[in-house]
């Protein structure tokens, strides 16, 4: 059968491949469209496996919120340049309303979006888009009323840092400037209470440690600490931090003024955590090129 230019056009339309891929796919398959597909499919599904091993630290943040339950998920790439890819932005959105109705990340790999699972929609989208892609983690959280919040947005309701407030009361303005804060001062936890006490631990030693140092008596150094403890709680739990829209308060203050309680917050930014592997110019190029 004729391989046509149309028909090489509309292949290509349909599945976002190359040219030549298309072609071939066309060729290899006597012209059957759907046998095309497939066709490609296989093979972009080797290419998706082929790159599974890059590094994928860049992506997005995408926050959802339904009636009293809120979810944040991060989507990687390896560049910043496929976050500001449509495609890409308009799965990473589908993900997150996906992500509502579940409360893990294993349940939202395998969750149906659009009939077909989400990992798979994720697999599929490397062999369009040509870079790894992963859904790395979620967050979830539940309260009287959630607000979210976005930085460095790349479209409506995803950024590099997505955040999501959960209080009593009904104050949609304040929750906003909650999570602008926690975005900001990314405090370690809401509380003491609900701080590691193996971080505690391990600070109130290393502050013993500096303060001997001074070689002061053991009875200084132990009212020392007191002081220099409620600092370090001020500084890395969200309630004790001096709140930034107005620094006379705590946030715990400016919420009771404000009529609410935050009863929590989730917190999640691109890349958080992953060692990233620099590669001059030539190695990614030679990359390319295997």
């Amino acid at each position: 059968m004729a391989i046509t230019a149309a028909m090489v056009k509309d292949l290509r339309d349909s599945t976002g491949a190359g040219m030549m891929d298309a072609k071939k796919a066309l060729t290899e398959n006597d012209g059957d469209m759907e046998a095309a597909v497939d066709w490609l499919r296989t093979k972009g599904l080797a290419k998706a496996a082929k790159k599974s091993g890059r590094t994928a630290a860049e992506g997005l943040v995408a926050v959802a919120v339904e009636g009293g339950k809120g979810v944040a998920v991060e989507v990687n790439s390896e560049t910043d340049f496929v976050a500001k890819n449509a495609d890409f932005q308009k799965m990473v959105a589908g993900i997150a309303q996906v992500a509502l109705g579940t409360s893990n990340v294993d349940e939202l790999k395998a969750a149906d979006m659009a009939g077909k699972s989400v990992e798979q929609t994720v697999t599929d989208a490397v062999a369009v888009i040509g870079e790894n892609m992963s859904v790395r983690r979620m967050a979830t959280i539940e309260g009287g009323s959630v607000v979210n919040y976005v930085h460095n947005a790349a479209a409506d309701g995803m950024g590099n840092i997505g955040v999501l407030v959960a209080m009593t009361g009904d104050n949609e303005a304040f929750g906003r400037q909650v999570a602008m804060h926690i975005a900001a001062a990314n405090p370690a936890s809401l509380s003491e209470a609900d701080l590691d006490p193996a971080v505690v631990e391990k600070e109130k030693q290393v502050q013993m440690d500096i303060a001997r140092e001074s070689g002061k008596p053991e009875a200084v150094i132990e009212k020392m600490i007191v002081g220099r403890m409620k600092k370090y709680m001020a500084e890395v739990t969200l309630l004790n931090q001096q709140f930034v829209v107005n620094p006379d308060l705590t946030v715990a203050k400016a919420a009771e003024e404000a009529g609410v309680e935050v009863t929590g917050f989730v917190r999640l930014e691109v890349g958080e955590g992953i060692e990233k592997v620099e590669e001059d110019f030539a190695a990614e190029v030679a990359k390319l090129n295997n």
